[in-house]
């Protein structure tokens, strides 16, 4: 009977009834198969939800080009705007998966990715849309950041604690890739007619040049499609995983939640607040720059050293590498402030401003994934300590509870720390309205980043720590 049970889990239907992820022989002979199944299905569904919410980082600067009238401050609050509303769905997306299941909701949150999709398609055609109509898609491609949260959630349900390092980093960090894709796939499609007419003719430039902005959105769609189906009958929900919102809940009593979110503000905030915010700051410092021929390359290797992070935190140590990471970020934002040319255009230069914000990706990237696999190691060592004197039920109660408790950290926390994707870029915006240029904002990141070096060094890095990690 046991042997039987390794080789094949439990299950109803899509649900599978009996996972043991913990149980070397159950993980060898089924779990890891299984498990990296989601994973295969989740990551492209993840890209194509962070290809979405990013969208406007790589449209808002085309606008004017085809003749809409918006302003550069009206173009920084699209570009910030799926931030805010994607770092708020977050809230709820991190408690669904218990509630709905990781298969069903998968799909049903890809599906949802179709509506902001299909309507910049249609509403960039057309010059007469008012700017609300621009606002309102913005904040409805806020659906592609909730997504994060529930599908880490997910993930991190089907694999073993020694494990969850790299698997939530692939995640994640193939996920991030989304946000490269959309800023090198959009300036490439719009100027190809892509669809024939099937979706709409080309806008004219003031230059005479035919741009297919529509594209921007409709390129999107058969993927999105495809990934939907695919979660639907592809995707496994895990009775295990599933527990009220009361049992999640609790994590608002845990000091060690908030002192996450914060930090994951530091690391996921500033990797989604840059690129988000990366195409708009180039083109009003360097003018005569093209912003898209650059702008992918930041958030290519931020989501790629993420999954790096996330073997590196596996072998390390999650608090030594954010530590560090924060650090050195201090020094990173300092090197972007000495090569900005003043606020009168002059002076400056932009290979070494752009080599400063390339280290402050790399950063990121790698402290997304440290932040991460801090999570369940402080929440498994919590509940070790609080029931070393239980029995073997209550040791086995106390394990699932961490395990519910570290699902929902990880979702409310990249929630919080998505809040960055908005605060930067209006930092930015705010900062150049104010004092003419963005210097104001990138030196209230490094007092912010400050912070982050001495929560992480107090509570998790210093020797007798709270909870060492």
């Amino acid at each position: 009977m046991n042997a039987h049970l390794a080789r094949k889990p439990r299950s109803v239907g899509s649900v599978i009834q009996d996972w043991r992820p913990e149980d070397a022989a159950f993980w060898a002979q089924t779990g890891n198969r299984i498990a990296n199944r989601n994973l295969a299905i989740s990551v492209p569904a993840l890209l194509l939800a962070f290809a979405i919410w990013q969208m406007f980082s790589a449209v808002a600067i085309s606008l004017p080009l085809v003749g809409f009238q918006f302003d550069t401050n009206q173009l920084f609050w699209l570009a910030a705007l799926p931030a805010l509303s994607g770092a708020t769905l977050r809230i709820f997306y991190s408690f669904v998966v218990p509630l709905f299941g990781g298969r069903r909701w998968t799909a049903i949150a890809t599906a949802s990715l179709l509506i902001p999709a299909v309507w910049l398609g249609i509403a960039v055609q057309d010059t007469s849309t008012p700017y609300w109509h621009f606002v309102a898609i913005a904040m409805l491609c806020g659906f592609g950041g909730g997504n994060f949260s529930s599908s880490m959630s997910n993930i991190s349900f089907f694999y073993p604690k020694a494990k969850q390092g790299f698997a939530l980093g692939m995640n994640a960090g193939l996920g991030n890739l989304g946000v490269s894709a959309t800023q090198f796939v959009i300036p490439l499609v719009i100027t190809l007619g892509l669809f024939g007419g099937i979706v709409g003719g080309p806008q004219l430039t003031a230059e005479g040049k035919q741009l297919f902005l529509q594209n921007a959105g409709f390129v999107w769609v058969p993927f999105l499609v495809v990934c939907a189906i695919a979660a639907w009958f592809g995707m496994h929900d895990l009775a295990a995983a599933r527990s009220s919102f009361a049992e999640q809940a609790v994590i608002f009593k845990r000091k060690h939640n908030w002192l996450m979110c914060w930090l994951y503000i530091g690391t996921f905030g500033s990797f989604i607040g840059f690129s988000a915010g990366f195409p708009m700051l180039i083109k009003t410092q360097f003018p005569d720059v093209n912003p898209m021929t650059y702008a992918f390359l930041g958030p290519l290797v931020g989501a790629l050293m993420r999954s790096v992070g996330g073997w590196l935190s596996d072998k390390l140590g999650g608090a030594l590498l954010t530590f560090w990471v924060f650090a050195l970020m201090i020094v990173g934002v300092f090197f972007v402030l000495h090569f900005l040319p003043d606020h009168g255009g002059q002076g400056g230069n932009f290979y070494g401003f752009l080599g400063s914000f390339m280290g402050l990706f790399v950063l990121s990237g790698i402290g997304n994934a440290s932040t991460f696999r801090m999570i369940p190691v402080i929440f498994r060592t919590l509940h070790e300590r609080w029931s070393a004197d239980a029995d073997a039920a209550g040791k086995a109660a106390a394990a699932r509870q961490a395990g519910i408790e570290s699902a929902a950290v990880i979702g409310f926390s990249s929630a919080i720390g998505a809040y960055g994707g908005f605060f930067i870029p209006k930092s930015y915006g705010s900062s150049i309205a104010w004092t003419g240029g963005p210097e104001l904002a990138l030196y209230g990141f490094i007092a912010f980043y400050a912070t982050c070096v001495a929560a992480t060094w107090w509570w998790y890095y210093r020797r007798g720590a709270e909870t060492p990690c």
